[in-house]
């Protein structure tokens, strides 16, 4: 869902769609609708009796999505980690043949400032995919403890000053003196005890905090497995993650799903084994450096695809 200011670009977009391998009367699922990039360009496979269906719980991407024509295209106000349950009201559980997850924030999103995702811009302390659910980033921080806020720093953002700045963001919510994307930033600066050259010091604490207002690591493992259930036997999925944290998940979990194992390791008699249920293609993909030329934004993607089997 990353894309330029000027223009909506989809990372790895060729890339991705090559990797569904697709079939033109099949059954697709573009899990981050976010300005179309990706389902577009599904679409252009496909025939008339082809269906897609993308779902996306931002608001603004739902009216986007509501321009498109194609007779085989539906859009699903929700969030991915409903899967699931989307296929299930329509039949289609062990029948889709392809989809495709794009991770993380869409350039739309990081853009506006009213939704609160950038700390380059001055918005509203929101940072949540859907405005109109749980709650905002200012709201979350309030209600955690100190120590919460500092193991989601640690945990989410890798931030390795995350009790420094886990203390002041807590002091001015506290002093209800958050109540800005900028204020945010402001807390950070003054907590940061050193500055990294090559990144904004409120990069990690604001990539963090927004994870955890999103329960993004939680519905990523939730979607993952979702997809093996309603996958086809060789339906396919293109997984691009923006950040480490995302990929591991990803990548630990094509692993275990791609290798035979044994259910009781330590036991000296085999009780139990679990067969492959995927099969993963080819290696990880990165973008070109055309690509991150282009859109800066591309630089830390990566795309994984796997085979049901």
């Amino acid at each position: 869902m990353e894309e330029t200011q000027t223009i909506h670009y989809s990372v790895l977009l060729h890339e991705s769609i090559e990797g569904l391998a697709i079939k033109p009367e099949g059954i697709y699922i573009d899990g981050t609708f976010g300005r179309g990039g990706h389902s577009r360009q599904i679409l252009k496979y496909l025939n008339d009796k082809g269906q897609l269906l993308a779902i996306d719980q931002d608001p603004e991407a739902i009216a986007f999505a509501e321009q498109m024509t194609h007779p085989g295209f539906q859009i699903q106000h929700g969030s991915f980690e409903a899967l699931e349950e989307f296929c299930e009201a329509r039949g289609w559980v062990g029948r889709v043949d392809g989809i495709l997850l794009d991770l993380g924030v869409s350039s739309p999103q990081l853009d506006d400032a009213e939704r609160g995702f950038s700390f380059m811009r001055e918005g509203p302390l929101d940072m949540r995919m859907n405005p109109q659910q749980g709650l905002s980033a200012k709201d979350w921080i309030a209600q955690v403890d100190e120590k919460t806020l500092s193991q989601v720093l640690r945990q989410y953002g890798e931030e390795k000053f995350s009790g420094r700045i886990a203390r002041v963001i807590k002091e001015w919510s506290d002093a209800d003196k958050l109540h800005t994307t900028l204020d945010l930033v402001e807390a950070i600066k003054i907590a940061a005890p050193k500055v990294d050259k090559n990144k904004h010091p409120a990069t990690r604490s604001f990539q963090a905090i927004r994870i955890a207002v999103n329960r993004e690591l939680d519905v990523l493992k939730s979607v993952l497995e979702s997809a093996v259930k309603v996958l086809a036997t060789q339906g396919r999925m293109s997984i691009i993650s923006f950040h480490s944290l995302e990929d591991r998940i990803v990548k630990q979990f094509l692993r275990d799903q791609s290798t035979l194992r044994d259910l009781f390791p330590d036991s000296p008699v085999q009780l139990a084994v679990v067969e492959p249920v995927l099969n993963r293609i080819g290696k990880p993909i990165f973008p070109s450096d055309e690509e991150c030329r282009l859109n800066p934004r591309s630089r830390s993607a990566v795309l994984r695809v796997a085979e049901k089997i």
